[in-house]
């Protein structure tokens, strides 16, 4: 669905009348809010395939930190690796990495690690290799990046939208309060519902969503 679409679903829902515009009433600009709102949520609560993307840092010799370019500050890493040099990089702590680039004598080669540190003038993160590169190498960084949040009537969501609707109604009902029809309480249960059954559905086609790690 579009944004509007979205927004005249959960209008429907609410029995209230649908407009043409996002921004077209007080009330459709509140909706709007609350879609973005659930959109978040979703977002944040699982590394949804269609969020997926690749980010590659080109590196340039004796240079060792570089923008994650598109990811902003909210991405998740799924794998990153150096095809230059056939080999998996390794996400090392700030700890480590501090160390490794300012306690003499530093190393210039191969990278194998990385690590996050701030981000840069475009609000976009920034990310430290260890060796320092000695020369070119392409890094992949296989990264779940939230979709930027709605603002054009015709953009679509990329996350599934039966959620985002089941979200934002929710919210809405929490908003104008009991009125004859579905409880916001209940309203909430049901999506909650729908997100496991979508995530459990999702999950089957990624072991690694799978795997229960013992701490």
């Amino acid at each position: 669905m579009t944004y509007l679409q979205l927004i005249n679903n959960v209008l429907i829902r609410l029995r209230e009348t649908q407009v043409s515009t996002n921004n077209e009433t007080a009330y459709s600009s509140l909706i709007g809010l609350f879609v973005n709102d659930a959109k978040r949520q979703i977002e944040d609560s699982f590394n949804w395939n269609v969020l997926g993307q690749t980010v590659t840092i080109t590196t340039v010799a004796a240079t060792y930190q570089y923008s994650m370019t598109g990811a902003g500050q909210k991405f998740q890493v799924q794998d990153a690796i150096n095809t230059t040099s056939n080999i998996g990089m390794q996400n090392i702590t700030f700890v480590e990495m501090n160390r490794y680039q300012n306690l003499v004598p530093t190393t210039n080669g191969i990278p194998q690690y990385y690590t996050f540190d701030g981000v840069d003038g475009s609000g976009d993160t920034k990310v430290v290799l260890f060796p320092r590169p000695d020369g070119v190498y392409s890094i992949p960084f296989s990264v779940t990046v939230p979709q930027a949040a709605l603002a054009a009537d015709g953009t679509s969501v990329l996350v599934p939208d039966f959620l985002v609707v089941q979200n934002a109604y929710a919210r809405a009902l929490v908003e104008r309060g009991e009125d004859g029809g579905l409880g916001s309480s209940e309203a909430y249960q049901l999506y909650k519902g729908m997100l496991a059954d979508q995530i459990a559905l999702e999950s089957t086609r990624y072991p690694e969503s799978q795997e229960f790690i013992a701490i």
